[in-house]
């Protein structure tokens, strides 16, 4: 699926002409796994812009372009819809949390005294 996002065919159809079998055959079998290709598309999605909004500095049009969404309001909406916060307060929050962790430990700073 992450290839298929890159390549820009994250369909069914794509899926399943990557698997070599029929879209019909994939839905069968996603369906016994309990899950569908729209929902495993979702997942991916998701995991991969939380990736990119901790992890780059890319613009969240980028983002959205690259997770094959029609700009970058489709993108937010929907990542705010499945993580119920907004994809620039997601990412000032992760910026946070790192900062925090690479901060040195041990002896205050000398100014800081």
């Amino acid at each position: 699926m992450v290839a298929s996002l890159r390549h820009g065919d994250a369909t069914l159809g794509g899926a399943a002409r990557a698997l070599q079998v029929s879209a019909r055959t994939l839905q069968r079998h996603l369906g016994r796994m309990g899950t569908s290709h729209s929902e495993l598309l979702a997942e991916v999605r998701l995991n991969i812009a939380c990736r990119l909004l901790a992890d780059s500095g890319k613009r969240l049009s980028d983002i959205a372009k690259i997770l094959g969404y029609a700009n970058a309001s489709s993108f937010s909406r929907s990542f705010a819809r499945s993580m119920k916060i907004q994809p620039v307060v997601y990412r000032r929050q992760q910026l946070a949390r790192k900062q925090k962790i690479t901060r040195p430990r041990g002896r205050p700073h000398a100014l800081a005294r």
